[in-house]
């Protein structure tokens, strides 16, 4: 379930947005899940990283002096 709600969602695994993030959507179905347990599963599955995305990252511009 945690796999398959990861890859639907793409969601990060926690950050400081109440509610934005993989681990809190996952916690009123699985209560007792915790962000190290959810960490340990994905690192042990391959998915413990997005996917990189193109236009996710602003285009680098050299630094003008």
């Amino acid at each position: 379930m945690i796999v398959a709600f990861r890859r639907h969602t793409l969601l990060p695994l926690a950050c400081s947005r109440v509610g934005g993030d993989c681990l809190y959507g996952l916690q009123p179905t699985i209560p007792h899940l915790t962000r190290s347990a959810l960490d340990r599963c994905l690192q042990r599955l391959g998915i413990g990283r997005l996917p990189e995305v193109d236009g996710d990252k602003p285009a680098s511009q050299k630094f003008k002096s």
